[in-house]
């Protein structure tokens, strides 16, 4: 997500790792320790997995720029393999 993030962030994409449930402290760690560039939110309570009806990790949905829902994937995805690339890539447009 680092790369993807960094990449496109240029271009107009936002990259928001939203974590579940979990020790405000351990997420921190996490974070470090993998290196995240991109915006880390808390959902400690899970009302925002609720909202977006997350029902297994990782979820990406894909938001154009006026705000609409335009994608959703449940499951590991290669987003930085060239097919993920792509994609993002015409959804930005040029």
């Amino acid at each position: 997500m680092n790369a993807l993030h960094e990449e496109f962030e240029h271009r107009g994409l936002t990259v928001l790792l939203v974590n579940m449930r979990e020790d405000p402290e351990l997420v921190r760690r996490t974070v470090k320790g993998r290196g995240y560039t991109a915006r880390v939110v808390l959902d400690t309570g899970g009302e925002v997995s609720a909202r977006y009806r997350v029902t297994g990790t990782p979820t990406v949905f894909l938001i154009d720029r006026r705000l609409e829902l335009v994608g959703r994937a449940i499951g590991r995805r290669d987003w930085a393999g060239e097919d993920g690339r792509r994609l993002l890539a015409a959804l930005l447009g040029p």
